[in-house]
């Protein structure tokens, strides 16, 4: 097993502010990030496939999907350089594979995490509010299906925060407060 650097997971639904927090901690400590998401990017370019097309092979084979979670894993674990770990499932592999580190989950309701990707995307807000409620059931059927487990479950994570009325920089000094009461 490598060295484990990992201070903290972050995940969330869509649209619930991790980018942000995972930035504002990178910012205020100095911290290194790995993101699920450019996880994905970086293994469909390696395989010579746009993202659409990677997604669709994603969906038609699992093993596709497993391995890429077994990747992310696997640079939690071995990583020196991560301090901040930022997807939906980080909290469970954090929490599975006994990583000593803070696990927060921002819990936003659907409604505000679509006026969020409203004001950072430009969308309509019922097209908004309809493309999260389809990721989210549709990712939360393939996790469950996947691993037997559901994102949003309380039980991998160490703090769960009600992110909907707070502002950015009230997220992240709580969430700065949660690490000064563990160091």
């Amino acid at each position: 097993m490598g060295v484990n650097m990992v201070q903290i997971t972050v995940s969330g639904h869509p649209g619930s502010g991790t980018s942000t927090l995972v930035k504002g901690l990178a910012s205020r400590f100095g911290w290194s990030i790995l993101n699920g998401g450019d996880v994905f990017r970086s293994e469909a370019k390696r395989r010579g496939l746009s993202l659409h097309e990677f997604e669709l092979l994603c969906k038609d084979d699992e093993a596709v999907d497993r391995s890429l979670d077994a990747l992310l894993q696997d640079k939690m674990i071995n990583d020196a350089e991560v301090h901040v770990v930022e997807s939906r499932l980080a909290g469970w592999w954090a929490h599975r594979n006994q990583l000593d580190c803070l696990r927060v989950w921002l819990d936003v309701t659907e409604e505000e995490r679509a006026r969020r990707v409203v004001a950072r995307e430009g969308l309509d807000y019922a097209e908004a509010l309809e493309a999260n409620r389809v990721r989210v059931a549709l990712d939360g059927a393939r996790f469950e299906h996947l691993y037997g487990l559901v994102p949003e479950d309380p039980e991998p994570y160490t703090h769960v925060v009600d992110a909907t009325s707070f502002s950015a920089h009230e997220i992240l000094e709580a969430v700065v407060g949660f690490l000064g009461d563990i160091s």
